[in-house]
């Protein structure tokens, strides 16, 4: 979605928000239905098999097209992984942008973080496998992926009216840190989705009532 997409009045804010999506990009239509097919492939065969079992090998052979193409095109798993992802991602920013509260705009800053860990949380859980894959393809990758960027944004940009004073942009940093796919991975090994969807609640609460509480009459 580009900027002339989003109807409606905005922000500076969002204006921001909506700089760091980018275009989708511009393609032949053959080259799209191409897109398409190897998208489709790769989804069923990590939806049957798992994220590492499957081969670049093996996807192309499902998608039938060449190994060479696939490779120029996304270049490796990871990037394969994050083509997948991308759909999802803007689904979801989407609905940040312009969707109803309290994740879309018309909430109070506190109950817009909360919506946004819990809708962020949801996505994870269901694309948990792909999102480890693209966010450990290399140290640091998870910084550098341009969602991470636009979630910490939006975080930081609710938590600079929820905390009037604090280093916004470190706890939009902080309130993310849980929410990365290794360590959700590695703590759902002894907690359920629905004990960690809680502590990730407790925590959200924490971060944002303490101001809440000091405006109350």
């Amino acid at each position: 979605m580009n900027s002339s997409e989003t109807t409606g009045p905005q922000s500076g804010s969002s204006r921001d928000l909506v700089s760091l999506l980018g275009d989708p990009p511009r393609e032949r239509a053959d080259a799209a239905r191409n897109r398409r097919r190897v998208l489709e492939a790769a989804a069923k065969l990590f939806r049957e098999h798992g994220v590492e079992a499957v081969s670049m090998d093996a996807v192309a052979a499902e998608a039938g097209v060449g190994k060479g193409t696939l490779f120029r095109r996304f270049g490796d798993k990871s990037g394969l992984v994050a083509a997948l992802l991308d759909d999802k991602e803007r689904e979801l920013q989407e609905r940040i942008l312009s969707g109803p509260p309290p994740l879309g705009p018309g909430a109070s800053p506190g109950d817009r973080v909360r919506a946004f860990v819990e809708a962020y949380a949801g996505y994870l859980f269901e694309h948990l496998d792909l999102l480890r894959v693209s966010e450990t393809a290399s140290p640091g990758a998870r910084y550098r992926i341009g969602s991470y960027r636009f979630w910490h944004r939006h975080l930081a940009i609710l938590l600079a009216e929820a905390r009037p004073g604090a280093d916004a942009d470190y706890l939009a940093h902080a309130l993310l840190a849980p929410l990365a796919a290794e360590h959700v991975t590695a703590v759902l090994r002894e907690c359920d989705t629905a004990r960690v969807a809680a502590g990730l609640a407790v925590l959200t609460d924490a971060l944002v009532q303490r101001h809440e509480q000091t405006d109350r009459p």
